[in-house]
């Protein structure tokens, strides 16, 4: 048998088109397929003898194409056609061009004076689609099958019908940017992160000038890995690294790969270096490559996936495989690093692992200088002042509060976003969305305001507590109450400082024990954050007393045992007890000694919901250790009273010489008019 052809349709529907065209036309005698009557073409003359003779029942003319239509009459269909009326329909008729038509109407005009014509003359301006529009309207309804048709088999063989296509199931599903300048991004537009574009700018100058060091018998890095939280723009660092050098960029998740029928994943890792090969030099970029590159069981029946260990398997070869100097570089994008295949991360296929960590300080304020160019800004923002209040924020979470800053000023109808809609941004992304309408008994009231007193009162005399910014028992998502802390930017956290923070958490507790006699499921997270701490303090950071300098920390997600005995267990189960006993001892400790100034503050709450340290300090006088962030805090704090007070004299200034003006103004115009 002959092998289908696409042709083999065309051919069919050419020869449909010119049998319905010639098996219509008899002795000269079209067939109207839209009422079965027949026509045909005649002179001007013969139209007049037709007319003379008496045949013309009805006669249309059109304006457009200056033609006219003669519909015959039944008994003289045998003289016009020389065909009976079975043959020829009930309403056959003559077309006839024509030159002018004001003859014709006086042509019709006599020959109706003399009784030769009767019938209705009419005009029309529509075009007439004569054969070809007949058999178009009759075939389109077909050649639109057979088009739709045609378009599904050219989709699914080129990978965009459902699931992609059978016929291309295992064909790379990257999307490609013929220049990575296409992007619009570059160095510019990553705030911060001096470090990792300072790692990967060797990238962009090898793309640039190859020769340079490949001349010196130097070699790039095949590949480089972006490690860090969410967040924090590993994937637009891949996209600036891209547009810096202008080359081809092949962009995908690592999910792509990924698909329910065996050996797609291999296939598609094959493709998509095949295609990168042809576009050389160029990235790739691979989003998300935990989803493929995650570490291969020893077990495979413990959870082994064969399917992604063969595709990891193929990734494995093709960045081993292709040339040292073919000029193509892999980029990969994860979080979780730790789950990674160790084949994956060895030298010659990721050479490099980039720490894109969470912004400090200054790199806070260059990320807010980005987000805030958009908006329209009160003069009373000050960008130090924000770094200092989003402490572990990401590029992602703070250009978040500045969205959330200006939908809040624009719900308040504001011109500009000012400060304290910063501030309530900030709010309501770490407490959650402010629930002025839940209910509270007066009792329940007043028992989160001696928690969250209980909280204030132990930060402020433990040394190494972050220092206290506001405390509020308005409801703010799940939580009744909160406290705000400016926390300082350690790189190293001591035991001292991790016991006070412990203690700081345990405060809320003491409170409701030693002032409330009773106890409530308000101190559950708290209780929940100084436990982890304290199993994090003794099982991995060795700081217990009987198990010290011992760090039973272990990645490996396929053991299902922890990596000690059940009498170790059972000693950190003791530690971690009389650890968190202790500091539940020294906070009721403190809250004691102190037990007229939380009162006060507890009443002050319960009067105000919200409050500062400014009035903490009224109540317990000057902080005994005053940390880095606090002085930082106190000196904004007088640079924005100062400020305050200058663009107060200014504007009395302003007003005085207005009312001077004002009054030098007045005699003379009392002059004037008595003039």
């Amino acid at each position: 048998m002959p092998k289908f052809n696409m042709s083999w349709i065309y051919l069919l529907v050419i020869a449909a088109l010119a049998f319905f065209y010639f098996s219509g036309n008899t002795n000269g005698v079209a067939q109207q397929p839209g009422n079965g009557s027949s026509s045909k073409e005649s002179t001007y003359s013969q139209f007049q003898a037709y007319v003379d003779s008496g045949y013309a029942k009805e006669v249309i003319i059109n304006k457009d194409k200056k033609t006219l239509r003669m519909y015959v009459k039944p008994e003289n269909i045998q003289d016009v056609f020389q065909q009976s009326a079975k043959q020829t329909g009930t309403s056959p008729y003559v077309n006839v061009e024509i030159g002018s038509i004001d003859k014709v109407e006086e042509f019709l005009r006599v020959a109706r004076e003399n009784e030769k014509f009767t019938g209705p003359l009419s005009y029309e301006h529509e075009s007439d689609g004569g054969v070809l529009g007949s058999l178009i309207s009759m075939l389109l309804p077909i050649i639109l099958f057979i088009g739709i048709w045609l378009i599904v088999m050219r989709m699914m063989n080129r990978g965009g019908g459902m699931g992609g296509g059978i016929f291309s199931v295992g064909k790379s599903r990257a999307k490609m940017y013929e220049k990575g300048g296409d992007l619009g991004i570059t160095f510019k537009d990553v705030a911060g992160q001096a470090g990792a574009k300072q790692e990967i700018q060797e990238i962009v100058d090898f793309l640039k000038n190859p020769q340079k060091y490949t001349d010196l018998g130097g070699k790039i890095p095949k590949g480089a890995l972006l490690v860090g939280p969410p967040g924090t723009g590993k994937t637009l660092l891949a996209k600036a690294v891209a547009g810096e050098a202008g080359v081809p960029f092949f962009s995908m998740s690592g999910s792509d790969f990924v698909e329910m029928f065996v050996g797609v994943g291999a296939s598609r890792v094959r493709d998509l270096f095949q295609q990168a090969k042809a576009k050389s030099p160029c990235i790739i970029f691979i989003d998300e490559i935990d989803a493929v590159g995650r570490a291969r069981s020893k077990n495979p029946a413990m959870g082994g996936n064969d399917e992604r260990e063969n595709t990891l398997n193929a990734l494995l070869t093709e960045m081993d495989g292709f040339g040292t100097n073919s000029g193509i570089i892999i980029l990969a994008a994860t979080n979780r690093v730790d789950m990674l295949d160790s084949a994956l991360l060895r030298a010659g296929r990721f050479d490099r692992q980039i720490h894109v960590d969470l912004p400090d300080l200054n790199e806070r304020k260059e990320v807010f200088m980005v987000h805030l160019k958009p908006l329209k800004l009160d003069p009373s923002v000050d960008v130090d002042f924000l770094a200092r209040q989003t402490p572990g924020f990401s590029g992602a979470d703070i250009a978040n509060v500045c969205n959330e800053a200006a939908l809040i000023a624009a719900r308040h109808d504001s011109q500009t976003v000012g400060k304290q809609d910063f501030l309530d941004a900030v709010d309501r992304i770490i407490g959650g969305l402010e629930k002025k309408t839940k209910i509270m008994t007066e009792a329940e009231k007043r028992s989160i305001a001696i928690h969250e007193a209980g909280h204030a009162t132990i930060s402020w005399f433990t040394e190494f507590a972050n220092p206290l910014v506001k405390v509020s028992i308005v409801p703010r998502g799940r939580a009744l109450g909160a406290a705000w802390y400016l926390p300082e930017e350690r790189v190293l956290q001591t035991k001292e400082a991790m016991l006070d923070e412990m203690c700081s958490l345990l405060g809320g507790r003491a409170a409701e024990e030693l002032f409330i006699g009773t106890i409530s499921t308000g101190a559950m997270n708290d209780l929940e954050r100084t436990t982890k701490q304290a199993y994090g303090m003794i099982a991995f950071a060795g700081m217990g007393e009987k198990l010290p300098n011992i760090c039973y920390y272990n990645n490996n997600e396929y053991q299902f045992q922890r990596p000690y005995s059940e009498t170790t267990a059972k000693i950190m189960d003791d530690e971690v007890l009389k650890l968190i006993n202790g500091q539940y001892e020294r906070a009721k400790q403190i809250l004691t000694e102190h037990a007229e100034g939380h009162a006060k503050l507890a009443q002050l709450l319960i009067e105000r919901e919200v409050i500062f340290a400014d009035d903490v300090e009224k109540i317990f006088g000057k902080r005994p250790w005053v940390s880095r962030s606090e002085e930082l805090l106190e000196a904004q704090m007088r640079a924005d009273a100062e400020r305050m007070a200058e663009e107060r004299s200014r504007q009395l200034e302003a007003e005085a010489k207005e009312k001077d003006n004002n009054t030098n103004e007045a005699p003379e115009g009392a002059e004037g008019g008595a003039a």
